[in-house]
């Protein structure tokens, strides 16, 4: 009987460990990034989507800033505008003018910050941009960010992800380039130096990566259950076969 009793004890210590192994290493899947509405192409325009989420319970997110890479400018930026957020664009003189479009440019902009806002506990939101001309020769861009909670604490989403090594507790968000497709990367029906996604792109791209960070969600909270349920089903079936015998 005794040892009936320390298997059974020792089925329900697992089901719950690793209930809660699950549920505590949720929040690592929870950090600034950034992803496109669309393609990114190289050499090309694209609009895309800071996604900031809070991950904190008693204290809101109240500003982001995010810097970027000084040795791949870039000479066009333009944020959307978010409701309640003030925006303000940084730029910077090059060390070596670009020639974009036949024109000679001298500066282009090395930090973007986003306050006034506040993000509560339990949610996330996107801040868009449309940026170009992006590099022709790199297969991603990293923008290092810092991200501010109104009890003043501090994140720096600022570490580097190195090849072979696991992931960085605050990784930088990093943008992935893609080979262009012909011509895509320019617009035929607007001007040379216009970006090609518009506007509503950007808040197409906000409403989509919404709908998947809750389908996410849930399947994680699903999945955790499921397993608990599934161990605890187990520690059932021992001890039903123990009375048994």
């Amino acid at each position: 009987m005794k040892t009936s009793r320390v298997s059974i004890a020792a089925a329900i210590a697992a089901a719950i460990a690793a209930g809660s192994v699950l549920v505590l290493s949720g929040p690592a899947f929870a950090h600034v990034g950034v992803q496109p509405a669309g393609e990114a192409a190289k050499g090309g325009y694209a609009t895309i989507n800071f996604k900031v989420p809070n991950e904190r319970d008693n204290a809101s997110t109240t500003q982001l800033e995010v810097s970027f890479p000084v040795d791949q400018p870039l000479t066009s930026v333009m944020p959307q505008d978010v409701p309640g957020w003030t925006v303000t664009v940084e730029k910077s003189k090059l060390d070596k003018p670009l020639t974009v479009h036949g024109k000679q440019i001298n500066e282009a902009v090395t930090k973007v910050t986003w306050s006034g806002g506040k993000i509560e506990p339990g949610k996330f939101q996107q801040f868009p941009l449309s940026v170009g001309k992006l590099p022709e020769n790199a297969d991603q861009m990293v923008f290092k960010s810092i991200q501010t909670y109104d009890n003043g604490e501090v994140v720096r989403w600022i570490e580097e992800a190195k090849e072979g090594a696991a992931e960085p507790q605050n990784p930088a968000p990093v943008l992935k380039l893609s080979a262009p497709k012909g011509d895509d990367h320019h617009d035929s029906g607007a001007k040379a130096d216009e970006p090609k996604n518009t506007d509503k792109d950007a808040e197409h791209g906000h409403d989509k990566a919404a709908a998947e960070h809750g389908s996410d969600t849930t399947a994680r909270v699903l999945g955790i259950a499921g397993i608990v349920v599934g161990l605890g089903g187990v520690a059932f079936g021992i001890a039903s076969r123990r009375r048994a015998a």
